[in-house]
């Protein structure tokens, strides 16, 4: 079925272009590597310490969560059923992927991405191996120093991602409370968290809509699958860059959520965690509408 699908796809191109089947896959594949070769440096290089404090600001000023410098999470790519490919790449939604982990800015840009990963592969995973994992944890991503939060004198607080329960809790990774037993403080949190956190929704909707071959199993080879979104991805940076950041937004996506799996935190991380709820109930740091949005 994939080999069927595949040919017609090319086909399809061989008999609209005038060119051979061969020929199209050849330029699809070169077309997506030299997108992502010359935009990649340009629209999707690491943050400097300078370009983390300005992610920061923007953050607090659209999300109003302090010292926070990104949300993270995956998503699936729907691929074509892969012959003598097993489970791998049969995620827990039935259907075959791959997945897109992304670390996005309040602007909906892509800071980082890792495209490729089997679609049976839980966030936690993918995450503890990317290269993106392993710079946060050595602390290798030029992150500001620790800053204190705006209207207070006392402590220096990390700057932060924000993500869902996939993810470890750390000292520079925010997750939400467990929903049992959650106090008003917490489901504070929990709603300053999830409004950071919505960056990524209409993120992962702007590129889908934009770039529709996102909304269907993808009828390429698994390869170019992945660098046709790659390319669909530094794509998206050079357009909102482009043309701005102010157009109108959309949760309207079919990418499909990652498998949650239950991963530990570290101690350091839930205390990181509890200052940000108490300031996020404090008057410094508290919202005039946060009580009425976490009692609808």
């Amino acid at each position: 079925m994939y080999e069927l699908k595949f040919f017609f796809f090319l086909a399809s191109l061989h008999y609209s272009f005038l060119i051979g089947k061969s020929t199209a896959s050849l330029i699809i594949q070169e077309t997506c590597v030299a997108l992502w070769d010359v935009l990649e440096s340009a629209v999707m290089s690491q943050p400097t310490t300078a370009e983390w404090m300005d992610i920061a600001d923007v953050f607090m000023q659209t999300c109003h969560f302090p010292n926070c410098v990104g949300a993270i999470n995956g998503k699936h790519i729907r691929v074509l059923k892969l012959i003598r490919s097993g489970s791998r790449f049969y995620n827990y939604k039935k259907y075959f992927s791959v997945v897109l982990l992304a670390v996005l800015d309040a602007n909906y840009c892509f800071r980082y991405i890792d495209v490729g990963a089997y679609g049976s592969s839980s966030d936690s995973a993918v995450y503890g191996n990317s290269l993106f994992g392993r710079l946060l944890s050595s602390n290798s991503l030029e992150l500001p120093a620790p800053q204190i939060l705006p209207g207070t004198t006392y402590p220096a607080m990390p700057y932060v991602f924000v993500a869902d329960e996939s993810f470890a809790l750390g000292g520079n990774m925010m997750r939400p409370f467990s929903s049992r037993g959650l106090t008003t403080e917490r489901r504070v949190f929990n709603y300053r968290l999830t409004r950071a956190r919505r960056v990524m929704e209409c993120a992962f909707g702007i590129l889908a809509n934009k770039w529709r071959f996102l909304h269907a199993p993808i009828p390429l080879k698994i390869d170019t699958a992945i660098k046709a979104v790659k390319a669909a991805c530094v794509l998206h940076n050079f357009v909102r860059q482009r043309d701005g950041f102010h157009f109108e937004d959309t949760l309207s996506h079919t990418l499909g959520p990652t498998q949650f799996t239950v991963v530990r935190g570290t101690a350091h991380g839930a205390h990181v965690r509890d200052h940000f709820a108490r300031y996020f109930m404090s008057p410094e740091g508290e919202l005039p509408w946060q009580m009425e949005a976490i009692e609808m």
